[in-house]
């Protein structure tokens, strides 16, 4: 978490005499407790945290009570695990999955004291809070690599797996229609929304820009996309008849929650896209959907935004059934969406093709990508995925944006690669291309299978399979993900566990 008045802290501590070996505020708390310790490590946490302006998820042990965890949150994640007589103490469900799939989740302002005795969970004013155990359906065997060198890898290859768990059961072949039971509204709301906001960080926020594209195609609704750290302080204008979706592949993620409180307080419908049951979004929305991708262990995500994507969709979907998209069209979306995971097996077999280009682009130390319509989030992800685990510099832009400033970047050293499948934007992205080689530029290319004329203005090109264009994400971003993990993997990084980062950012 954050301390936010650490520096006067210190000041009060380093007056007591107490000497401090580093500049963090973590070391501030600790001191903090230890102040106030006087052989009660739950009555010293309290006292301890009335002090302290901030946010925090916090375990504390002391070297005299060994048989004591005692942890507290506010603002930030804290979940207990375990049954009788052991328990786990972490900021995220995932590592006690192996354990045990009984977990509590505070709430903020709740403190839990665990000895040998058990477990018990209290206010921090003292008073006694009862929880509900939450169990976690996740099977265990998706958080082990079964024989995969790195969870990245794994998780790109479970992708038509677990896109067809986000999927099931939600598609209603008869009504041509998709049906979320976590939207709780009915027709007659779902016509009333005259807005949508999608709210989300880092990656989930490209799928909800995705969103944003299907919900304006499918629904005819005027939708947006907000980073949540933005929305939050920028007075965002929201009524009775705004929708708004936050995503967060953890439902802790900190800015998110904050703006989804935000949204709450200015009286919009407030919807949940998350993975970890329980979490504090999912429990504080008005409602939601869980995107079912199992446990994702490698901090760059990948089958979570697949299946944020496909949540967003399916609720696009659902909306334009029921406004004004035909049932004919509504049963031709959810064939071609029941095509899509045998379409990423196929992407998947390219692998050694892919890795083979990365390998020959290792050298590159900056590279664009280019995309427009619903393959511009596309490639800001792939975009990110390759700054986070390789730590090449890569920038995304929309193809006819490119002309307004990036083009100067261009030459033989500075790579491009481009999304240009067969879609209503293929001829003018097919330009932006040619206006790419025209600066010497090398090109790597995604294109549609059957479309000979890509490989006259690229250096190496990656075929996919023909979907409909809103689909297309599902299939383009996947040679993406393979590119950046081969490039990584290529350069020696730790493609798991990239410098810097955090699988759940729960602080500001």
């Amino acid at each position: 978490g954050i301390v936010e008045n650490y520096r006067e802290l210190k000041e009060e501590l380093q007056k007591d005499g107490i000497l401090f070996a580093s500049e963090t505020d973590t070391e501030v708390l600790a001191h903090l407790v230890g102040k106030y310790y006087a052989g009660d490590l739950k009555m010293a946490l309290e006292k301890a945290l009335a002090r302290v302006q901030g946010t925090y998820g916090v375990v504390v042990m002391h070297i005299d009570e060994p048989g004591r965890l005692v942890a507290a949150r506010m603002g930030s994640p804290i979940v207990v695990g375990g049954q009788e007589n052991e328990y786990f103490v972490a900021s995220d469900a995932t590592p006690i999955l192996p354990y045990t799939k009984k977990v509590i989740f505070l709430d903020d302002g709740e403190i839990a004291d665990i000895t040998r005795n058990g477990l018990n969970i209290c206010t921090l004013e003292n008073k006694p809070v009862e929880k509900k155990i939450e169990e976690i359906e996740w099977d265990e065997s998706q958080a082990q690599l079964q024989g995969f060198p790195h969870f990245m890898l794994k998780e790109i290859f479970d992708q038509p797996a677990v896109f067809q768990d986000a999927i099931r059961g939600r598609c209603d072949f008869v009504d041509g229609t998709s049906r979320l039971g976590g939207l709780n509204m009915n027709e007659e709301q779902m016509r009333s929304i005259n807005r949508v906001i999608f709210i989300a960080c880092g990656t989930a926020s490209y799928a909800g820009m995705i969103g944003k594209y299907a919900f304006e195609r499918l629904a005819g609704i005027p939708a947006e996309i907000d980073v949540a750290s933005e929305f939050r302080y920028r007075d965002p204008i929201i009524d009775e008849k705004t929708l708004v979706f936050v995503i967060s592949q953890s439902g802790e993620t900190a800015d998110t929650l904050a703006a989804m409180r935000e949204a709450k307080r200015k009286g919009a419908f407030v919807r949940g896209i998350v993975n970890v049951v329980g979490s504090t979004i999912a429990r504080e929305s008005d409602g939601g959907t869980y995107i079912h991708a199992g446990p994702e262990l490698a901090v760059a995500s990948t089958k979570a935004y697949t299946n944020m994507v496909a949540v967003a969709l399916l609720y696009a979907l659902q909306f334009g059934r029921a406004r004004h998209v035909s049932h004919a069209t509504g049963l031709r979306i959810l064939e071609a969406l029941k095509e899509i995971p045998e379409k990423m097996k196929q992407i998947l077999k390219t692998s050694d093709k892919i890795k083979a280009i990365a390998e020959k682009y290792q050298g590159f130390s900056d590279m664009l990508y280019l995309g427009r319509g619903v393959n511009f989030p596309v490639a800001l992800e792939g975009s990110l995925k390759l700054k986070e685990i390789s730590y090449i510099h890569s920038e995304a832009y929309p193809g006819g944006e490119m002309k307004h400033g990036a083009i100067a970047l261009l030459s033989p050293e500075f790579p491009v690669f481009a999304l240009m499948t067969k879609n209503s934007l293929y001829d003018k992205m097919r330009s932006n291309i040619e206006e790419v080689r025209a600066r010497g530029a090398k090109v790597i290319l995604i294109a549609t299978e059957g479309d000979d004329r890509a490989r006259e203005i690229a250096d190496d090109v990656i075929f996919v399979p023909a979907t409909m264009e809103l689909f297309e994400p599902f299939l383009n971003t996947i040679p993406l993900q393979l590119f950046a993990y081969h490039m990584a993997v290529a350069l020696g990084k730790d493609v798991d566990r990239p410098r810097n980062l955090a699988k759940s950012v729960t602080v500001e």
